[in-house]
Order: structure tokens, then C-alpha cells, then sequence
């Protein structure tokens, strides 16, 4: 199977995956935005086929490049794993009539207006949503709903561009933020109280093939504005034995066929609060900030082989081990400015040195990034235990101990 890979090289994570579909048995040809003389020893070799591009996400250019590849090879498969260029190779892949996922399903996992409207169309719970093309239509939604409300992007991804709104004058600042009164466009959603988390899958003709549940301590956005908190997400090993996640399972796989994604990654966003099981939003993509690589480590395999054996094969290899509960945990500077030194190192890695996976130290002198930048942008470190709940109170005290110095 001849499989083009758009954008092999950047972020780092994105080598596994042309690196597991070769090792599968696929002829992997990439398209990316960075040199060939640049690209890394290994991800040549993983390749038959490299094409640069000036920007993946130019529709015109990856068209015409991939057009050029099938006078040379019949292309079988157009993957994309970052969500700014799944809609781009969903448009190619339909104008070259190569099959994978549609235009209907990359537009409605991208635009979260369209996405809510159809899914409560098929009966899943979600907060009041709509798209906002002025001022006056967030103005109206918030009448109509009330505070708080949520306004971002319509095409964003985390919490990029977010805001929560619980008065007049705030919604005021946002729509100038977003210039909802000049060209903007945004969406604009009831706030949904509750505890935040996300299912993940690998799916096969519609199926779930393979799943996997981490959870956000604190919610997303509180992490995201407060330079105090050091967030984590913790993917549980507990999936398959605790009953309370049958409803997201459920509800994750309605979500899945009412879409109608078919062989792919996803990564969903849910809720749980007051009002029960809400959904919040789905990819049809990995997810980010390394996640997968702590399923690997919780699991005992490679999730990436995982996700090749799905495209080239059509089935998957190993079923997950579920042995453990695997963590990040992000550690912010104390102010903006760049990294002096570090404390508490010495002893975190005396008490939970066994459980440790990895990590991420900036040496001093890095340039801090803001809060804002998510959490594998400054230091962070990542662990795993057998027990979810020991691992919860692990993660507590590498916050509560270690401080990153900046200057």
C-alpha cells in the first residue's frame, strides 16, 4: 500500500507515524513543509518518497503535489494527524478519489457549530451552542442563555483564542478580542459545569478498535490562566473494569457513526456535571500533547504500530495491557523571563524516581513561554503506577515540590 503522510517532521512526535506505517508494510511518501537536506537520517530512510511543500495547509499546492505523485504511483490512502491539516487532505483525497475520510466528516469534526447541531440532530447531550458571525448574534445567545458562556474559535483546537464570559462588559471584551463586529467568526457555547475529560480511539470501518480515557486536573481552560496551578491529564487503567465510563464509551461511539468517521484516530471531549454526561467536542485525529505516548507507556505497546496496522491492514496487532495509570504533569515558571534553576528535583526523583517515564527540564537560561502555550511548553515530567488513584497523589506532590526559578 503506497500511504502519503502530510507534514512527517514536525511537531517530533509526528516520525512514529510514518515510521510505524513503514514498519507494517506500507511505501510511506511524505509531504512536508521542511527540506529534505533537514529531515532526520531515520525519517529518510522510513521514506520511499519526499515532497516539500511551502504549506501544507495550501489546498492548491498539496493538490497539485499529490497529483504529481499519482503520475508516478497509484496512492492508496492520504493521512493527516495535526488538526489544521485534516480538512486540507480531506479536500485533496475526495478531488483525487482516494479514499479515507470525507470532506463532511473533516468539516463537521472542525467546525464546532456544525458538529453540535448535528449531533443533538441524533440525540447526543450537548451544552446550547451556535455560531456567531457578529457581535450581535453572541449578544443574543447570551440573553437567550445566560452567563457564563464560552466564546472560540470555530475551528480551534485546546484552548487557543478561548474565553469564558460571565458579564456584559466581558462579553464586550471578547467580541473586540475576536473582532466579532468587524470580519470575525466564532462559536459561542453555553458554559458546562462539571469535571472534564477525553476519550480517545482508533477506529476501523466505523468501529472502535481501540480506546482509552484521561482525565484533566484541573479543567482545561482554569489551566490554562492560572500560572500558579501545575495541570495535569492522567489516561486511567481502569476503562474496563469501572461501570461510570459505559456511558462515554456509549456515547463516544454514537458520536463516531452519526459523524461518520470511519478508519481514523479521534479524540473527543466530554464533560461530566450537575446536568449528567455532556459532549464537548471531537477530532478525527490523535491527540495532542504527547498523549499517546503515555498510552504507550500505561499499555505496553506501540499505539502508533496500533494506528498503522488499522490503515494499511484494516485490524489491530495487541490489545492494550491496561497495567497502568500514566500522567503529565506540567511545571510553569514563577514568572515570564528565562529559567534560573530549579528545586525539588532531588527529591521527587528519590520518592517517585521507579514511576518515572520521562521528562522535560529546560536547562537555565531557556526562554520561559507563557501560560497560555499549553502544557509540554516549558518543563514538565511524566510518570506511571499500577494504582490510578496512587498516581493522582504522586502527581500532587511533584507539584507541591518541585518550583521552576525564572529571572
Amino acid at each position: 500500500m503506497n500511504v502519503v503522510f502530510v507534514e512527517p517532521s514536525f511537531p517530533s512526535n509526528q516520525r512514529n507515524f510514518p515510521r510505524a506505517l513503514a514498519e507494517v508494510g506500507a511505501t510511506v511518501i511524505g509531504i512536508g513543509e521542511t527540506p529534505k537536506d533537514d529531515l532526520t537520517d531515520d525519517l529518510k530512510r522510513t521514506m520511499a518518497h519526499y515532497e516539500q511543500v511551502g504549506n501544507v495547509c495550501d489546498e492548491e499546492a498539496l493538490l497539485r503535489t499529490v497529483r504529481r505523485i499519482q503520475e508516478m504511483a497509484r496512492v492508496d490512502r492520504i493521512e493527516a494527524t495535526v488538526e489544521a491539516h485534516i480538512l486540507p487532505a480531506a479536500r485533496v483525497r475526495e478531488a483525487c478519489g482516494i479514499p479515507g475520510t470525507s470532506v463532511r466528516t473533516a468539516w463537521l469534526c472542525r467546525d464546532k457549530p456544525s458538529m453540535k447541531e448535528a449531533l443533538r440532530a441524533g440525540g447526543v447531550p450537548c451544552g446550547a451552542s451556535a455560531g456567531a458571525e457578529s457581535g450581535d448574534d453572541a449578544r443574543h445567545f447570551a440573553a437567550e442563555t445566560g452567563y457564563p458562556i464560552i466564546l472560540k474559535p470555530r475551528d480551534g483546537a485546546g484552548a487557543a483564542g478561548t474565553y469564558r464570559i460571565d458579564s456584559d462588559g466581558e462579553l464586550e471584551e471578547a467580541i473586540r478580542a475576536s473582532d466579532l463586529d468587524g470580519a470575525g467568526s466564532a462559536a459561542v457555547e453555553e458554559f458546562v459545569e462539571g469535571h472534564e475529560a477525553f476519550y480517545d480511539t482508533i477506529t476501523i470501518d466505523g468501529v472502535v478498535a481501540h480506546d482509552f480515557i484521561s482525565h484533566y486536573y484541573p479543567n482545561v481552560l482554569e489551566a490554562m490562566r492560572s500560572r500558579w496551578i501545575s495541570p495535569r491529564f492522567v489516561a486511567t487503567n481502569r476503562i474496563d473494569t469501572a461501570v461510570d465510563y459505559d456511558e462515554v464509551r456509549e456515547m463516544g461511539r454514537k458520536v463516531i457513526e452519526i459523524l461518520g468517521i470511519e478508519t481514523s484516530a479521534t479524540h473527543m471531549e466530554w464533560f461530566y456535571g450537575p446536568k449528567g454526561l455532556r459532549f464537548a467536542e471531537i477530532g478525527c485525529r490523535p491527540p495532542g500533547v504527547g498523549a499517546w505516548d503515555l498510552y504507550c507507556a500505561a499499555n505496553e505497546f506501540d499505539i502508533y504500530r496500533e494506528w498503522a496496522m488499522a490503515i494499511v491492514h484494516r485490524r489491530i496487532d495487541r490489545r492494550p495491557s491496561r497495567r497502568y495509570a500514566a500522567g503529565i504533569i506540567a511545571l510553569r515558571p514563577d514568572h515570564d523571563g528565562i529559567i534560573r534553576a530549579y528545586e525539588g528535583l532531588d527529591e521527587v526523583r528519590s520518592r517517585h524516581g521507579r514511576e518515572m517515564i520521562d521528562c522535560h527540564l529546560p536547562a537555565a537560561g531557556t526562554p520561559t513561554q507563557g501560560v497560555e502555550a499549553g502544557y509540554m511548553a516549558n518543563a514538565w515530567m511524566r510518570f506511571r503506577h499500577t494504582d490510578y488513584d496512587a498516581l493522582l497523589k504522586l502527581l500532587d506532590d511533584v507539584g507541591e515540590t518541585v518550583r521552576v526559578r525564572a529571572e
